[in-house]
């Protein structure tokens, strides 16, 4: 069967042209499934996995659907729910040129940074906001934005806002839209209540699933590597993360990767850290660095396994293997993506090889456990060839204080004999990771 193009799908030709500026040529299956009957208006259920090309089969109908409309100041006509700060900002850098080339704009709205700039943008009029729930029920409770005049209203990942507690606040932001917008909404799984926003604001949805859940991806290759305890594990991770390609790291706790980031880094492997105690700048920093090359590894929890979409990251390891099967999946998509191929090493303690053997089950991965060491040749071969030496950043130390009268004599004198009131060795001790700031990939499926 002959692959329609996107003009044959119903992209407008603008939009044609903004993909083929992109070398985006051919859809993907969940675009050539879900593009024609968005394009007539219909609501749409689709369902693929991460890295099926998501993202682009709701922003051409989306932007398709607006082009010619008038919009009000903090009245959009578009809107994009999403969970995570770095999806938003992914889904975002997708719209913006398909958008820009429609007269459209578009502003995203999520927590963690001031919410004035949002606010203006709102109030300058655009037309798209792709948000995350939480910031956007609050602009909503200031009477900040309003959302009776959304005509389309898409529900990316849904599943995961479920995991993630947020379908009672994704509820009340759907009621306040009007009940005859179109809706659409891509999940990966239909369980844990996503199924009962689709009966209540979907109206005779049209389903498409493309790429089961649980089929992993073709240029994925799976390894699970037996430890025989911490410091063994210890060890197989420095060796797994020095490599010369782009590599992420999951973990399960923020103080973790945090650890492990600044562990790295310290050893001559250049690293940052991707969790939900860092500030949007600082995410954005670490992101770029990662991006650019700066810092080889990222060191995660599971808020990156959804919103990051980076290409060319040859190998992802889980370091704690994750509670369920469906966080595993969505871990390793960060790997072979855009026709690359990509290795998934799952790092296993004695404690652990039963709960992992039963979570690969559930995923739908067969792959047979080998007992390692940081030293043995599969761990070899799959790094290849070891990164040079990167030396840390010295850190920085505050300046003594001047002394200045009588008063700072004693502090004066403990500083001269080694101590002070504060300690020996009192001082700044914070560090960054300089970059510019993230940017997303234009066929970056969700």
């Amino acid at each position: 069967m002959t692959t329609q193009s996107f003009a044959e799908l119903g992209v407008p030709a603008p939009l044609v042209r903004v993909l083929t500026e992109r070398g985006i040529i051919e859809p993907f299956p969940i675009q050539s499934a879900t593009l024609p009957d968005a394009f007539a208006g219909r609501d749409v259920l689709g369902r693929g996995k991460t890295g099926s090309g998501k993202t682009l089969a709701f922003s051409l109908p989306l932007v398709a659907a607006l082009t010619g409309r008038r919009t009000q100041a903090s009245h959009p006509s578009g809107l994009v729910l999403a969970p995570t700060r770095e999806l938003a900002t992914q889904i975002t850098a997708v719209l913006e040129p398909l958008a820009t080339a429609s007269g459209l704009r578009v502003t995203t709205i999520f927590g963690g940074v001031s919410q004035s700039k949002q606010v203006s943008a709102l109030r300058s009029g655009v037309d798209i906001v792709v948000a995350c729930p939480g910031r956007l029920e609050d602009l909503m409770r200031q009477k900040l934005v309003h959302l009776d005049q959304v005509t389309t209203t898409v529900l990316d990942e849904a599943d995961h806002m479920a995991d993630l507690g947020f379908l009672p606040g994704v509820t009340r932001i759907l009621a306040a839209t009007p009940a005859g917008g179109q809706r659409l909404l891509f999940s990966a799984t239909l369980d844990n209540g996503v199924d009962k926003l689709v009966q209540r604001f979907l109206s005779q949805p049209v389903l498409h699933s493309v790429d089961e859940v649980n089929d992993a991806p073709a240029a994925m290759t799976h390894h699970v590597f037996h430890v025989g305890g911490v410091q063994q594990k210890k060890d197989l991770v420095h060796r797994l993360a020095s490599g010369t390609g782009r590599r992420i790291l999951f973990m399960r706790t923020k103080h973790q990767a945090r650890k492990l980031a600044k562990q790295l880094t310290d050893s001559g492997v250049p690293s940052v850290d991707l969790h939900g105690n860092l500030s949007q700048p600082a995410r954005d920093r670490n992101l770029a660095a990662f991006t650019n090359g700066t810092a080889r590894v990222l060191v995660a929890t599971d808020i990156a396994a959804r919103g990051v979409h980076v290409d060319g990251v040859e190998l992802v390891v889980h370091v704690d293997p994750p509670m369920e099967h469906k966080a595993y999946l969505h871990r390793s998509g960060r790997t072979a993506r855009a026709g690359s191929d990509g290795d998934v090493v799952t790092v296993v303690l004695p404690e652990q090889r039963r709960d992992t053997q039963q979570l690969l089950r559930r995923a739908g991965i067969t792959v047979r456990p080998q007992e390692v060491t940081a030293d043995s040749a599969p761990v070899h071969a799959l790094v290849g060839e070891i990164a040079p030496f990167r030396t840390p950043a010295p850190k920085a130390v505050a300046p003594v204080p001047k002394t200045a009268g009588p008063r700072n004599d004693r502090g004066a004198d403990q500083h001269r004999r080694g101590g002070s009131a504060r300690g020996a060795h009192g001082g700044n001790r914070r560090r960054g990771t300089r970059g510019a700031g993230a940017r997303g990939r234009a066929q970056a499926g969700s």
